[in-house]
């Protein structure tokens, strides 16, 4: 049986990957670890296999990764409103004290790859986003955050660490049903530029933890990076060794 930590496993994503792990008890003993117990108790019903703590404080992961085979990690600053919006206008965006791209996307997960180096683990999987070779993505101008030239320069850290990985880099979220959709990969954001027909380069959550799951299964998935979206009419993707044998090495 293999030990994951799950970071950032009270968002909406995370908290289908740790659902998905869990469900596979056989296979994995899953552990989170998240800021809020509040949260933890919202989304899961209990607290049990959490352990409590922040990525921006070292001796926090310390503690979660020991014993730990695998990491996967699935934290991201989140954006919101600077002030209340005006009626008929659009709220100005950014981040919270501490929550910066800069300080959770880059150094927050810097921080997990050390410790996870430090702890021995041995394979990283990390759920990023599309876009990150465009500088001037509009992502990147919420709140000047820079937040895809973060990640970036967080999974090419990851990719130097000589921890085994595996980088996903998912499309717009869907909250949609997975299971349903024929999944598509890329790199460096072709799928994003140049989408197949009239494909919206999206895919829903589910089916971006079950990625998620499969890579934490499928040599295939060691040493990947890339990028992903979702054909709603397309033959479902049933066979992952296959999909992840299309990927490739490197940033």
């Amino acid at each position: 049986m293999k030990k994951v930590l799950v970071t950032g496993a009270t968002g909406r994503t995370g908290s289908i990957v740790l659902k998905k792990l869990r469900d596979r008890s056989e296979e994995f003993e899953a552990i989170a670890l998240a800021r809020s117990p509040e949260k933890a108790q919202d989304r899961f019903g209990t607290t049990d296999g959490f352990i409590f703590g922040d990525i921006r404080n070292p001796s926090d992961l310390d503690e979660a990764l020991q014993g730990c085979q695998a990491l996967v990690i699935l934290t991201s600053a989140v954006p919101q409103p600077l002030s209340p919006p005006q009626p008929g206008e659009r709220p100005d965006m950014g981040f919270a004290p501490g929550g910066t791209p800069e300080e959770v996307d880059y150094r927050g997960q810097l921080n997990q790859i050390d410790a996870a180096k430090n702890a021995g683990v041995e394979h990283i999987v990390l759920v990023g986003s599309m876009g990150g070779t465009d500088e001037n993505h509009f992502l990147n101008r919420i709140g000047n955050g820079n937040i895809l030239i973060w990640k970036r320069k967080a999974e090419a850290y990851l990719i130097d660490s000589g921890i085994d990985y595996t980088i996903i880099r998912a499309g717009g979220l869907l909250d949609e049903p997975g299971g349903e959709r024929q999944l598509l990969v890329g790199k460096d954001d072709a799928l994003l530029k140049n989408t197949p027909g009239d494909i919206k380069p999206s895919i829903p959550r589910a089916d971006v933890a079950e990625l998620v799951v499969r890579a934490l299964l499928e040599p295939t998935a060691r040493n990947k990076a890339f990028d992903t979206i979702s054909n709603p009419d397309g033959e479902v993707t049933q066979d992952f060794a296959a999909l992840f044998a299309q990927t490739t090495p490197g940033l």
